[in-house]
């Protein structure tokens, strides 16, 4: 069984989005988008390779998947031999590609 790191980027991502969605769509729909993102990194570990490869030439190995439900929310991971390490969670209108830091 494959498991998920969360990197601590990530956490401060899920930490924002929950309070935007809280504020602007109601505290359920906050609950619901977080308990998809789990899910969504639970099925990632399983299959590490799941996700489009990125589109970035700095970081080729980086993937992208999307929360079920809120498809506007992108997931950056990295498959690692045991499942997968949570780099970001960025919703899609923001430019991710200038959010991604060199440091991945």
């Amino acid at each position: 069984m494959g498991r998920a790191i969360v990197r601590p980027a990530a956490r401060r991502d899920l930490i924002r989005h929950f309070a935007w969605l809280g504020e602007n769509g109601g505290i359920d729909v906050a609950h619901r988008f977080l308990a998809a993102a789990r899910a969504a990194f639970l099925e990632l570990a399983q299959a590490p390779n799941l996700g489009a490869p990125g589109k970035s030439e700095k970081f080729p190995a980086l993937r992208m998947w999307r929360v079920r439900h809120f498809e506007k929310y992108l997931i950056f991971y990295y498959p690692r031999t045991n499942g997968v390490q949570i780099e970001r969670v960025i919703h899609a209108s923001q430019d991710y590609t200038r959010i991604l830091s060199p440091e991945l």
